[in-house]
């Protein structure tokens, strides 16, 4: 068993065809998908599509410039009605993205962290993990994450240091690998997926982005979880069936709400 940890089911690359890619990732063994929002436009959408695992719901920091205090006031309203929903299971994607030019503007990095943290606020008031959307900000996001404690989640395509992965494990926080890690030449990323605990580590598509080297350019799927999983294994010199045991259990432990015994 599987799990992708974080895949934009709702795209409009998949535009039709989300059911019948989350029903051929299942028959390839992807048990469950979690799919965040982006932003208030598509929080339903997302809700839909958690009946293949679950779902997330806030405010991507790329989706900010356009997003006022109303939309926070709505996220909380509708993270408090989504709580009697099993399939609800994260805040997310939320975080700081410091590589975007125009995010990167002394007003957009005061507004992104606003808004970072109004909604680690709502996930502490409702108990709930985040996922963390982490571009060349690690260390603002400890700071946050330290001043605002949430109860676990996952640093999503987590590349920073070995000193930063385990500042955020401390925190509770599993870390997400992809199709980064399936380059020969992420030769930091691979280091980072062969020598941290497994038991800090979870798998992840962010489909349809991220692409594993195989399909490079293409048009990525949580169909490609397996191969993904199989390099994690080829990586750490481990059996494909420990990776998923363990990473399964590690999404468990990150969202505890998607576990089979909470649904």
């Amino acid at each position: 068993m599987l799990i992708d940890t974080h895949c934009h089911l709702d795209a409009p690359e998949f535009s039709g065809k989300s059911e019948q890619i989350a029903l051929s990732a299942r028959q390839l063994g992807v048990q469950s998908i979690v799919v965040p929002a982006v932003g208030r436009a598509n929080f339903a959408s997302v809700a839909q599509l958690g009946k293949f695992g679950g779902y997330a719901l806030g405010i991507h920091p790329i989706y900010v410039p356009q997003a006022n205090e109303d939309d926070l006031s709505f996220l909380r309203a509708t993270v408090e009605q989504a709580m009697s929903d099993p399939r609800f299971v994260a805040m997310g994607e939320i975080g700081l993205d410091y590589f975007v030019p125009e995010l990167c503007t002394t007003e957009m990095r005061e507004k992104q962290i606003h808004f970072f943290r109004e909604q680690l606020r709502i996930a502490r008031d409702v108990d709930l993990p985040v996922l963390l959307h982490v571009r060349r900000s690690v260390d603002h996001i400890l700071k946050n994450l330290r001043q605002i404690n949430v109860i676990s989640g996952i640093a999503h395509a987590f590349n920073g240091s070995v000193q930063q992965a385990n500042m955020l494990i401390n925190l509770r926080f599993k870390l997400g690998f992809g199709g980064a890690m399936t380059y020969p030449r992420a030769l930091q990323i691979r280091r980072l997926a062969s020598s941290l605990p497994l038991s800090s580590l979870v798998l992840e598509t962010d489909a349809p982005d991220m692409a594993p080297h195989w399909i490079r350019a293409e048009q990525n799927s949580p169909e490609q979880l397996p191969r993904i999983a199989a390099v994690l294994a080829e990586l750490r010199g481990i059996s494909l069936e420990e990776v998923a045991s363990t990473t399964t259990a590690n999404a468990f432990s990150a969202l505890p709400r998607l576990a089979p015994t909470s649904i």
